[in-house]
């Protein structure tokens, strides 16, 4: 089982790695976060804080916190899959977000503006980064982390 702690390790560094990546296109190419994106920042940081936690628990935690972050990973897909679904329906979202007002409330948008404010809308249609949007990004990384810790959960002991 040795094995999964890094496996959990290489999860927790590509997750808070997305983070990264989403702050670059912030800061640096002025691609400022929705509302759901924000959701898909809290996401993408539950994911690395379990795997990191679960990385040094003892082994018997191992399956269990590789569980608890593929269920948050597969939340990622339903978060990522309707910001995909927003965007090609623009009329769906409009104004001010009821979501917005609400996510910049919480004290992690007050203490971590800079990584959980929502200041733009989900209609805004930024460049493609490599031909995918952000969010289908966000997807393939959802993607990645179920999968990864779905064989980390469900493997065999040997």
């Amino acid at each position: 089982m040795k094995n999964s702690k890094y496996v959990l390790l290489a999860v927790a560094l590509a997750a808070f790695g997305t983070l990264g990546a989403g702050l670059y296109a912030q800061f640096v190419e002025h691609m400022y976060p929705c509302p759901w994106c924000v959701v898909q920042r809290y996401i993408f940081a539950a994911i690395g804080i379990i795997a990191l936690v679960t990385a040094f628990l003892p082994e018997h935690f191992t399956r269990i916190g590789a569980g608890l972050g593929m269920l948050t990973a597969l939340g990622g897909i339903g978060a990522a899959s309707w910001l995909m679904w927003v965007q090609a329906h623009p009329s769906v979202s409009c104004g001010i977000d009821p979501l917005e007002t609400s996510l910049n409330k919480i004290i992690t948008a007050k203490l971590l503006p800079f990584l959980f404010k929502a200041d733009g809308l989900c209609t805004t249609e930024y460049p493609p980064i490599l031909g995918l949007t952000v969010p289908k990004w966000a997807l393939v990384w959802f993607i990645i982390f179920t999968i990864t810790l779905a064989w980390t959960t469900f493997r065999r002991k040997r």
